[in-house]
């Protein structure tokens, strides 16, 4: 069976890191004269409990490509596991990685979720539009498209809630042919122009189109208010106040941030923003993000398929993607590979999953997410409630 560590991280990096081979797997062990002796009764139950689920789903092929699994319920980390695998650096390949809480890992589309949450910083500095405010009126660069039919009713809302109607493709078409409309517009000479002239095939509001090249906008949106660039703004008012250390930032082939995609974190500093989305918006007695927006983000706009909705740059449920029981609501940022950052406000629950299933179909992608939280990491907190 398969360790996982369960502990206070408080207490964990006062002194050496060791790893420790079991199984085939790593799993990261603090030790040190800050290490709690005595875990909690809870703590040994979860992590023994989820190690046995993980254990059984892998040998049976429904969890593959597993690279990190966090746990954390009321701010404390009660699971950290880590394991060896093939990884890229947004299609980079890197070769086999030994994961570990100081490696970094593509958010990929996750990085959405971070920039939305970004955006309602600035917002509250009043240095960005607020979400009635007209698109066009933003890129005044771009008058020559204000004019064309449809685009007058479009505001920032529907940026931030996927619903501009554009037509886009990231779904049907895979992230390696250039035909994918994230492709083309990481390859395109403009990539706002790209974006903004994008056709209106769909009623602004009416419908969830995914769409990187939304977030694209928002980047663009705080950097043109902040001065900053969208990873120095987000270092400055997010990363920093949260204590994160390392992360990079994927530029595209001009120089400028991949808003969308480009977003390399620790996986203990993802966790951090979901223990923040928790609490409010707030870490260590600090407002970070403003209440409003954290409950604004978590709101639902519009449908995508059933109870699985969107907000403003994150998914939003009362069940995780594809269950057929009826687990408690969640919040989510979802990254192509298999990365998932998952809140469950009604278990004060927060799961950080990375994988390297980047070339998987989408449907086993969402399999392996699925099996990680329904089989494996769910039940232990619904069977406590």
């Amino acid at each position: 069976m398969v360790e996982l560590a369960a502990y206070d991280r408080r207490g964990l990096f006062m002194g050496g890191l060791v790893v420790i081979s079991l199984d085939r797997r790593h799993v990261l062990v603090g030790l040190g004269a800050g290490l709690i002796a005595a875990r909690s009764a809870h703590a040994q139950s979860v992590s023994a409990d989820i190690a046995q689920r993980l254990s059984e789903a892998e040998q049976a092929g429904r969890v593959f490509g597993l690279h990190a699994l966090l746990v954390s319920q009321g701010g404390k980390l009660l699971v950290e596991h880590y394991e060896k695998g093939n990884d890229e650096a947004r299609g980079r390949p890197l070769g086999e990685v030994a994961f570990a809480p100081n490696v970094l890992h593509d958010l990929r589309s996750v990085s959405k979720s971070i920039v939305g949450l970004a955006y309602g910083i600035a917002l509250a500095e009043g240095k960005v539009p607020p979400p009635e405010a007209k698109l066009y009126e933003q890129f005044p660069e771009y008058s020559d498209l204000a004019s064309q039919p449809g685009r007058d009713r479009l505001t920032i809302h529907n940026v931030l809630s996927m619903t501009l109607g554009f037509e886009w493709d990231e779904i049907s078409i895979p992230y390696g042919s250039p035909a994918n409309s994230e492709n083309a517009m990481d390859d395109a000479p403009d990539r706002f122009r790209f974006i903004l002239e994008r056709p209106v095939v769909s009623e602004p509001g009416a419908k969830w189109i995914y769409c990187g090249g939304a977030t694209a906008l928002l980047g663009r949106l705080i950097a043109k208010g902040t001065g900053d660039e969208l990873p120095a703004y987000c270092k400055r008012v997010l990363f920093d106040p949260l204590q994160f250390g390392a992360f990079e930032w994927h530029r595209d082939q001009h120089g400028d941030p991949i808003a969308a995609s480009g977003l390399r974190l620790l996986p203990p500093d993802l966790l951090k923003i979901g223990q923040m989305m928790l609490a409010g918006g707030t870490w260590n007695g600090h407002q970070i993000v403003p209440s409003e927006w954290v409950k604004r983000v978590a709101t639902p706009t519009v449908t995508i398929d059933g109870d699985f909705k969107y907000g403003y740059h994150w998914y939003v449920g009362t069940r995780p993607d594809g269950a057929p029981s009826d687990p408690p609501r969640f919040i989510a940022g979802i990254g192509w590979g298999g990365q998932r950052l998952h809140v469950v406000p009604g278990r004060d629950v927060v799961v950080v999953i990375h994988c390297g299933n980047y070339g998987r179909a989408n449907g086993e992608q969402r399999g392996v997410i699925n099996a990680v939280l329904t089989e494996v990491v769910l039940p232990s907190f619904v069977s406590r409630m």
